[in-house]
């Protein structure tokens, strides 16, 4: 086996990337802490073409070293915008037509490998605090929530890893 390099994998230019077909996505991060697991949601928001990042409250936002240091560039290719409130964004979404969806341990929750996105549909979903989740005001404000099944003494991920597992499940539903 050998590695595939840089150039067989076709990557798009930064140009290309910003003219491509997006995954009807946005992703909103409603108070994360960590610098470092911003940037995770930037470099995967770029890597399933995300349409757009809401970073909300006390998440932090680019020009940042920290950030940077994560997205690997991902910050200066997917769309961002900052936003005080969560609920704010959450409101905005639906009025555009997005369904969202909480990534929370809420009941009634879907859980992530029985969902499946409506053909056609757009969706949000909202990444919470490392510590608290996604705020109880921004869970009441969503049309409903997903959950990733865990088995394990934590019933916890790390949000950066949980954003990659639920990002990914809707780019292969939703593009293929």
């Amino acid at each position: 086996m050998l590695k595939t390099t840089n150039e067989q994998l076709g990557r798009p230019t930064v140009a290309e990337f910003e003219k491509m077909d997006k995954t009807p996505l946005c992703v909103v991060l409603d108070n994360i802490r960590s610098l470092n697991n911003v940037g995770s949601f930037f470099r995967t928001g770029d890597a399933f073409a995300i349409e757009k990042l809401y970073l909300c409250g006390i998440t932090a936002t680019p020009p940042s070293r920290e950030i940077h240091k994560t997205a690997l560039g991902a910050e200066t290719t997917v769309r961002w915008e900052y936003n005080k409130s969560t609920v704010e964004v959450i409101e905005h979404l639906k009025a555009e037509g997005y369904t969202v969806l909480a990534v929370e341990q809420v009941e009634g929750a879907h859980m992530a490998d029985t969902f499946r996105a409506e053909p056609g549909g757009r969706y949000a979903i909202v990444f919470g605090n490392e510590v608290e989740g996604v705020s109880q005001e921004a869970v009441d404000a969503c049309d409903g929530a997903i959950e990733i099944p865990q088995v394990g003494t934590k019933h916890s991920l790390n949000v950066s890893v949980a954003g990659g597992i639920i990002i990914w499940n809707f780019f292969s539903q939703m593009t293929r």
